[in-house]
């Protein structure tokens, strides 16, 4: 990609004001407004730094998120490929346990089949066959989604750089192998929210196949020396549209084959 167009305090100070928006619960506007040279890899470079923070401090990486693996993501932030991030230990919330909405800024939730990976997954050269052989068993999810950046103004540099716009994941109890799954890509899914259908979508609007999603991760994160471990969580990216949530929601999602998650907000 060539050298870096932001200088390593130009990084340093980016990764700080994002760091200190979710601390604070204050956005701030958009990094591309600010550094227009800003490009993946130098946001990739911002959202490392806050994770080696947050580990230094004691979190535990537990899994990761593709985010945009949606064709109508990817064309609305004009890219041509999904992005990533982290999940930390203390972004699992139990599904009996109401969510606090105070620790976001401006909450969304999007409903996902996750992996639980049984074997590691180390790119390159990671294939569909590969993941399939992978995965321990998969779960009904819900995601909640969040930015740091005032009201939603992303563009895929701030996205990336702020963690992928991660915020928490709810997973359901009821884990399904794969074996006892027809077609990994057409199961279908509902987010529900205080009773009401409010979107409706299938697996396949992952890339056409969540286990896509899940080699392109294991392929990309790659190149940083990182592999996928055992008991890892990947979300795959959502099979909905994102919707907003405050105190109070109940959300549910209902997955054919899978099951149903829920999650009630306070």
């Amino acid at each position: 990609m060539g050298p870096s167009p932001m200088q390593p305090f130009e990084l340093k100070a980016a990764a700080e004001e994002l760091y200190q928006a979710q601390e604070s619960r204050v956005p701030v506007e958009p990094l591309t407004d600010r550094y227009p040279g800003i490009t993946a890899a130098d946001a990739y470079q911002i959202q490392l730094v806050n994770v080696a923070r947050r580990t230094g401090f004691g979190a535990e990486i537990k899994g990761h998120k593709v985010g945009l693996s949606a064709r109508a993501m990817q064309q609305l932030l004009g890219v041509d490929e999904p992005d990533y991030g982290h999940l930390l230990d203390d972004m699992f919330c139990f599904e009996a346990d109401p969510v606090p909405t105070q620790r976001f800024i401006q909450p969304r939730v999007e409903i996902e089949v996750a992996f639980v990976l049984g074997a590691a997954l180390r790119g390159p050269g990671v294939t569909v066959a590969d993941v399939l052989r992978a995965t321990d068993f998969v779960l009904p999810a819900i995601e909640i989604v969040d930015s740091r950046v005032v009201d939603w103004r992303i563009k895929l540099a701030d996205t990336i750089a702020d963690n992928a716009s991660a915020g928490a994941v709810v997973l359901g109890g009821s884990p399904t192998r794969l074996d006892d799954l027809e077609d990994i890509r057409l199961i279908g899914a509902a987010l529900i929210a205080n009773g009401e259908v409010r979107e409706t979508g299938a697996s396949g609007a992952v890339l056409g196949n969540p286990a896509v999603a899940v080699a392109w991760l294991a392929n990309k994160v790659a190149a940083f020396g990182v592999s996928l471990e055992p008991g890892h969580v990947i979300m795959p990216g959502a099979c909905t549209r994102m919707i907003p949530v405050t105190a109070g929601d109940v959300v549910r999602a209902e997955f054919d084959q899978l099951g149903p998650v829920s999650a009630v907000f306070a």
